[in-house]
């Protein structure tokens, strides 16, 4: 089981989200990186993470399947890795 689906996460404040018909542009003003979401569900994750009580829910909420929760999660590290997301609940921790 992936540990990242029990934990709380939120779209980090220096990010702004941009609708877009594939799903939405997401860019990072500290870093200056533009990142495509190319899902509509991605999307619906990532804005539902701050609500959500942890990832697993913001993905239930969202509609995404269980048996897609993995590869969301996947998805996940990718942009916490470059601080699109991150951890809720203090210091900002990198994800292996």
């Amino acid at each position: 089981m992936d540990a990242l689906l029990g934990e709380p996460w939120m779209l980090s404040p220096s990010v702004a989200l941009r609708p877009e018909p594939f799903g939405a542009l997401a860019y990072h003003f500290g870093n200056r990186k533009l990142t495509f979401l190319k899902r509509p569900e991605l999307v619906a994750v990532v804005r539902g993470l701050a609500e959500a009580a942890d990832v697993r829910s913001a993905l239930e909420a969202a509609g995404v399947p269980a048996s897609q929760h993995s590869a969301y999660a996947a998805a996940l590290r990718g942009l916490a890795e470059t601080d699109m997301i991150r951890r809720r609940g203090g210091e900002q921790e990198q994800v292996a």
